[in-house]
């Protein structure tokens, strides 16, 4: 057994930083547009029975992985399979982690900058298509989007260098509160609008004949990539969990907190879409062109654009230092590197790497390796490959190369649920592999329907 390790130190800090991980831009930037390309709400249910039935059990499966081996994503199959070729699957969640904050932090760049306009009310008196000239000129930028996101990732680091307790721990149990209570603020005043009925009708009345294969992949997809599962995140934040704590409750938490922030998101904004008659399929451009559009036209829409990117600003934070942490941890853990030395390294390495994908809209855009951009070739490496394959040789070593009577003792703790556990089993062993084959052969576009 190692020497003493930082830890969560209360089961609200834990679901906290769980929930922070999984609650980020996936679920206000893209859960609202991936919904409004796929028809509305049958791709809302479809959505929500992956959740329950492939999110919790991959995410109760990755807590009982770190919290068995108390190491980090790498350690953790090398503790559990030694001399083995596992942990080179911790070390794809290693790589995925660093792909992701790379570019995710460019896009987390944005939001400040948008904060700043939304402070400086510049969205006021533009119409559609001067906003998306600003939208278009600032990503282009070679100065400014570089500047916020390596502002963006100084401030990650500032909260990971201070640890797991005081550092992680203390900031997700501020920003958390403060990310639900302002998006309570919004959906009231979205539900409030003339003609915000429809959107919400959009939102929850099913429509199945817009339902397509496809579709239903996308929600299983999102499902899975929402819960920061298949990145070494939610291993690695495990493995600070107390054994006393009940893991099949504590994934259940996370996963509901993650769906209703998502649910939220989507009430927040399609009631605002269909009052302003814009179309919902708006796509990725939905939260930095539509939405400023809406708010420049509604009373008090200085505040609520204010208060909205600041919403997007936690969100980023809260997942980019999840992060960051799976890399530093293996930094300090594996190479034995002091932690403050292994964040501020990881930092600029993966600032170094944020400077490709924040030009890649501008003077870096004609620069391509296989048809894509920086950005593009990390998002597509990260998400299409390492994210669902190693989701994928998670469910299979847990269920085919482990003993059931490890898998057995972390998941059914002290609360005795055997019942619970064997449909568990059966879930991770059989179902989980299949479906996240699906999507992993999607993504590839080896499969489609």
């Amino acid at each position: 057994m190692q020497g003493k390790r930082d830890s969560f130190t209360s089961r609200f800090g834990v679901i906290a930083a769980a929930a922070g991980s999984a609650i980020g831009l996936g679920n206000i930037w893209r859960f609202p547009y991936v919904l409004g390309e796929n028809g509305g709400g049958a791709f809302f249910l479809i959505y929500l029975f992956f959740i329950v039935l492939i999110g919790i059990p991959l995410m109760l499966t990755e807590m009982t992985l770190g919290r068995s081996a108390q190491r980090n994503a790498f350690g953790t199959f090398k503790f559990l399979a030694p001399k083995t070729g596992w942990p080179l699957v911790g070390i794809m969640g290693v790589a995925a982690a660093f792909m992701i904050l790379s570019f995710y932090s460019a896009v987390a760049g944005w939001t400040l900058e948008y904060t700043l306009q939304a402070v400086r009310n510049n969205f006021a008196g533009k119409n559609p298509v001067e906003l998306n000239t600003m939208y278009g000129d600032f990503v282009s930028g070679s100065f400014w989007p570089v500047v916020w996101m390596l502002i963006f990732l100084f401030l990650t680091s500032a909260i990971v260098v201070a640890g797991v307790s005081k550092g992680i721990e203390k900031y997700t149990k501020i920003l958390m509160p403060v990310l639900l209570v302002i998006i309570i603020i919004l959906d009231i005043r979205a539900i409030t609008l003339p003609g915000a009925g429809e959107g919400l009708e959009f939102l929850f009345k099913p429509d199945f004949s817009k339902l397509t294969g496809n579709t239903v992949l996308e929600a299983l997809g999102q499902a899975f990539f929402s819960l920061s599962l298949g990145m070494g995140t939610i291993i690695t934040y495990g493995s600070y969990i107390n054994r006393k704590e009940r893991l099949m409750s504590t994934a259940a938490s996370v996963s509901l907190a993650d769906t209703l922030i998502a649910v939220l998101a989507g009430v927040a904004i399609f009631p605002a879409v269909f009052a302003f008659n814009i179309e919902p399929d708006a796509g990725p451009k939905l939260v930095f062109i539509t939405l400023p559009n809406i708010f420049q036209q509604m009373p008090g829409g200085y505040f609520f654009a204010l208060i909205f990117f600041v919403l997007l600003v936690i969100a980023a934070l809260t997942s980019s230092i999840s992060l960051l942490e799976v890399i530093v941890a293996y930094f300090s853990e594996e190479l034995k590197i002091s932690r403050k030395k292994a964040t501020w390294l990881s930092g600029i390495a993966a600032g170094i790497l944020g400077v490709l994908s924040a030009l890649s809209y501008g003077p870096l855009k004609d620069v391509t390796l296989f048809g894509k951009t920086a950005f593009e070739l990390l998002d597509y490496v990260s998400s299409n490959i390492l994210l669902p394959f190693g989701g994928l040789l998670i469910t299979i070593f847990a269920g085919y190369i482990l003993k059931k009577a490890v898998m057995k003792k972390g998941v059914e703790g002290e609360s005795g649920h055997e019942k619970l556990f064997k449909v568990y089993y059966f879930i991770i062993k059989f179902l989980a592999p299949v479906a996240i084959a699906f999507v992993f052969l999607n993504s590839l576009g080896i499969l489609k329907f």
